[in-house]
């Protein structure tokens, strides 16, 4: 058989898991082999937003944070949901305001500050990007069986636990 790099090939250069040996740690294989998984459906979710919404995928985050507080949430408190800074957020922010999709309104519990909240257009774009949103990650994880879905998100969620109650270095 001829060795030519195929499209497969390519995508596997990428993987960073695949370069490592069996001298390497298994907790550096397995955070490189989650970070594979994560990035590859990850680049696929953000090809089709751009190309089915005309949206970005840190848009979409946001709009997913506000739609689940329809008081809103400061700006502050999306730059820690989305684990970006207040630059990134405000960036975001003022796009979406200037396509009508969100809103800046007055804090509910602080008058002085403002929270974004999505306006009616918002929550219905939203919806309807949401619906096929989980459609497209049912496709690409539709290749693994319930049971080892539902045993992957205990294991996940036991690596989670661990990793909060150690803290901050």
């Amino acid at each position: 058989m001829q060795d030519f790099e195929g499209e497969d090939d390519q995508r596997d250069a990428l993987d960073l898991a695949t370069r490592l040996t069996g001298d390497h740690h298994q907790s550096l294989k397995l955070w490189l082999r989650m970070l594979a998984c994560t990035v590859r459906i990850e680049n696929e979710i953000r090809t089709r937003l751009r190309a089915g919404f005309g949206i970005t995928l840190p848009r979409f985050d946001l709009m997913a944070q506000i739609e689940r507080h329809p008081d809103g949430l400061r700006m502050g408190e999306l730059s820690r949901r989305m684990m970006v800074t207040g630059g990134n957020i405000t960036g975001i922010t003022d796009q979406l305001e200037r396509e009508g999709l969100v809103a800046r309104v007055p804090d509910p519990q602080d008058k002085r500050a403002f929270a974004v909240k999505l306006t009616p257009a918002g929550q219905d774009a939203f919806a309807a990007m949401a619906k096929v949103h989980e459609g497209w990650v049912e496709e690409l994880l539709g290749h693994v069986p319930a049971e080892d879905k539902e045993r992957l998100i205990g294991l996940l969620s036991h690596m989670k636990a661990g990793l909060d109650g150690q803290g901050r270095a």
